[in-house]
């Protein structure tokens, strides 16, 4: 591992991406849940439902202005540390691009003001109506980054030309064979990340007895949404993993620890793998699990590592141990769903002491599980930067690395305190 530009021009972009994720990953849930809100005062004009939805819809803004922040930056550095890739991607993703920006920020960014300050300047059904289409636009926002990015990871509807990317069609570009899949799999982990912030923000309130209704309406809802979302992000992880074992089987090989080619793969628990001599140590494991879950058939074939060269290799041990910390928390979040079902079947959900203190502790786990799955997403592709195309190093572009670690230091400086005045405000406003 060699500290040069290349190298620290991806914690760079790793770094600016993680931390611009956090937002949207909670702003994607927090807007359905205030239309769902919004349209129930509507119905029953209970103004419960009403103080919810001015609350929350503070957090809502916070939350989108350091998004908007926070994503400026990268399109910046794709061309000052990944010029060579804009150069060869710029045809295909610079649309996409653009396309997110018309038909979704602008939607958001337009009604986003009317959703803020209109309570008492529209009629209730207008002031919805902007609640909506602000959900609308997160949706379709995250449809095309997901489009693109699902685009590098498995490349559809292209030509090369003197290294170029050249659109054929459109909508093979667009409909690639993993956006459908990997898109309800981010907002899936969108809203269980959601979910379990509104029930950490709730459980405060019950503990402290304070503004107890809207809390327990709030937990209630926490709770029906977990109970519902975390399985389905289970069934929805599963066809992530049989198209990831379809197109990427190296992926699939690095998050499973497998090294030689066969079949009836047995699935590691736990596992230290060690990329130098391409083996595993202190293997915990069940018989035939990785077969049967990346295949569905008990002695279905999963390529190895080993069938291509070390420098063609993904790093294993943070795919493997990335994605076992997604999993895990994953498992957790459905034992909690599960708890809080049995707790509202005896009537102690909101009584719990116990339990309600483990909400507030589990808040930034669905963030932790969202990073931990990019981590393994992106991270499980390498070295490519488009998929079996184009080289992360042959994207990268030629600059000082003394500047990119100047670059790099100052991202971390600012960030940190751009966040630490974030959590201020947050916790501020949750208090008040």
């Amino acid at each position: 591992m060699v500290l040069d530009a290349e190298f620290l021009s991806r914690i760079q972009f790793a770094f600016t991406v993680g931390f611009h994720i956090l937002f949207p990953t909670l702003n994607l849930g927090l807007a359905l849940f205030l239309a769902i809100m919004e349209g129930v005062w509507l119905k029953t004009r209970n103004p419960k439902y009403l103080e919810l939805c001015k609350f929350w819809t503070k957090i809502f803004a916070l939350t989108f202005g350091m998004g908007v922040v926070s994503g400026i930056v990268m399109s910046y550095e794709l061309g000052t540390n990944f010029g060579r890739f804009t150069e060869a991607v710029g045809g295909v993703l610079g649309s996409l691009f653009a396309y997110e920006v018309l038909s979704a920020f602008f939607l958001e960014a337009g009604f986003l003001g009317v959703m803020l300050f209109g309570w008492n300047r529209v009629s209730p059904k207008l002031h919805y109506a902007a609640t909506f289409l602000v959900m609308i636009g997160t949706a379709i926002s995250a449809f095309w980054i997901m489009s693109a990015n699902s685009w590098m990871q498995t490349p559809a509807g292209y030509e090369l030309k003197n290294g170029i990317f050249i659109v054929k069609s459109w909508w093979d570009v667009i409909f690639n064979p993993s956006v459908h899949v990997r898109f309800f799999h981010m907002m899936l982990a969108s809203y269980i990340t959601t979910a379990f912030v509104i029930a950490a923000v709730s459980a405060y309130y019950l503990l402290r007895k304070r503004h107890v209704s809207v809390a327990k309406t709030c937990m209630s809802f926490a709770m029906w949404a977990a109970l519902i979302v975390v399985p389905a992000q289970i069934l929805m992880g599963d066809a992530v993993g049989l198209e990831v074992h379809k197109y990427q089987p190296l992926k699939t090989a690095a998050i499973e620890g497998v090294w030689e080619t066969g079949g009836s793969k047995p699935l590691l628990l736990f596992a230290v793998p060690d990329q130098e001599k391409q083996k595993n140590f202190f293997e915990i494991k069940i018989p035939y699990g990785a077969s049967l879950i990346n295949t569905h058939s008990l002695d279905g074939e999963l390529l190895g590592l080993k069938s291509v060269p070390p420098k063609e290799q993904p790093y294993v041990p943070l795919v493997f141990y990335s994605f076992r910390i997604m999993v895990g928390i994953g498992m957790l979040f459905l034992l909690i769903a599960l708890t809080g079902l049995y707790l509202r079947i005896r009537k102690r959900l909101y009584e719990s002491k116990t339990f309600l203190r483990i909400c507030m502790l589990v808040a930034p786990l669905g963030f932790l599980a969202t990073i931990s799955g990019w981590v393994t997403a992106e991270t499980g592709r390498q070295p490519w930067v488009v998929y079996g195309l184009l080289t992360t190093a042959d994207g990268a572009s030629i600059i000082p690395t003394v500047h990119v670690a100047t670059s790099l230091t100052l991202f971390i400086t600012v960030y940190v305190i751009i966040f630490g005045f974030y959590l201020y405000y947050l916790f501020k406003t949750i208090r008040k």
